[in-house]
């Protein structure tokens, strides 16, 4: 049986979401129970044999200070979910809360594991191979350096591997061009350490590539800092929702056109099913002694439900223990990085 701990009033819509996927996820996954974590008012009339209700006297908003949610709101929602994972009750936590807040409680809590100095947030944007592309940083460092990046490629690897089945995927180094020598200079040293661990055998670096590489499939894995990397998922949600409000529009022109949308309704279908962003919701923080994941503030509850699946498919396949060798294994090309700066997460 995998628990999985939720931050209920994480989000724009908190419970009105988070409650309704709640529901939907244990429903549909038998071996699974949930420690469900909100304002005691919040979970009026709802009741499931494999849900444990707790309460919390306070919420972590989407606009509160690193301070307020770490110092101060101390019976949070998001924090006694996490709580849970540090404790043992829990095999992962969900939050769609404040993704600041989500990080700096889940590394006072948990720490980092030997040899990553910041945890970096993993996320999934569909490609056109109908698979999709693992990308990190999403969010949770602005700033990084060329060791934080090797760092991320290394999580990046073991997440894939585990989760894909996909025993050396390839890692690719996000940048303005292919060509070695283009970059600033955090991401030319950044090249050299992952070219570095692809001659030792320790990373499957594809080279440098390019934004629309992301969605082409070059790579099975890109790292970027986080200010790159929430751009980028931002940007790829907005296209598929352009893509399918145009093709809704064009098709409702007249009706020549409404009868060629009939005509070509199972094509449309699988292309809205495949861009739909829902279906990649949930993002693994990477680098911590527990599983933590985020799922986009703005989730729907097809959307968080996807978040929560996510989280158990992690803990019902070892991630944490198989990162954790992985990083490991990967001892001596991260023993000589350099001493990180004070975590910076994006707000998003």
């Amino acid at each position: 049986m995998i628990t999985i701990a939720v931050d209920c009033m994480g989000g724009d819509h908190g419970p009105q979401v988070t409650l309704v996927a709640c529901r939907q996820f244990l429903d549909r996954h038998e071996e699974a129970q949930l420690i469900m974590v909100g304002l005691p008012e919040c979970f009026s009339g709802f009741t499931h044999p494999r849900a444990q209700l707790v309460g919390a006297s306070e919420v972590v908003t989407m606009d509160d200070p690193l301070e307020v949610a770490l110092r101060r709101k101390k019976d949070s929602s998001m924090r006694i979910s996490i709580q849970q994972v540090k404790d043992g009750a829990a095999q992962a936590a969900v939050s769609a809360g404040n993704t600041a807040a989500l990080m700096a409680i889940s590394r006072y809590l948990l720490k980092t594991l030997d040899g990553i100095d910041r945890p970096a947030i993993a996320g999934q944007i569909p490609n056109a191979k109908g698979k999709a592309t693992t990308v990190l940083d999403m969010g949770a460092n602005v700033d990084c350096s060329a060791e934080h990046l090797l760092q991320f490629a290394v999580m990046g690897a073991a997440l894939v591997s585990v989760l894909n089945g996909e025993e050396n995927p390839s890692v690719g180094l996000l940048n303005i061009g292919e060509e070695a020598i283009k970059g600033n200079e955090v991401i030319k040293k950044a090249g050299e350490l992952l070219r570095s661990a692809a001659k030792s055998g320790d990373l499957n670096f594809y080279g440098n590539v390019e934004g629309n590489d992301i969605f082409k499939g070059t790579a099975d894995i890109v790292v970027c800092d986080g200010f790159v990397g929430n751009v980028a998922l931002k940007a790829s949600e907005g296209l598929a929702t352009m893509i399918v409000n145009f093709l809704k529009m064009e098709f409702s022109r007249n009706i020549f056109t409404k009868l060629a949308a009939i005509a070509a309704y199972p094509v449309i279908s699988a292309l809205k099913k495949r861009m739909d962003h829902r279906r990649y919701n949930g993002g693994a923080l990477l680098g911590l002694r527990g599983l933590v994941f985020k799922s986009h503030g703005s989730a729907d509850a097809v959307a968080f439900e996807n978040a929560l699946a996510r989280a158990y498919d992690a803990a019902r396949n070892n991630l944490l223990d198989r990162v954790q060798a992985r990083i490991a294994r990967a001892a001596p090309l991260l023993a000589a990085r350099e001493v990180a700066p004070p975590v910076e997460a994006a707000l998003v």
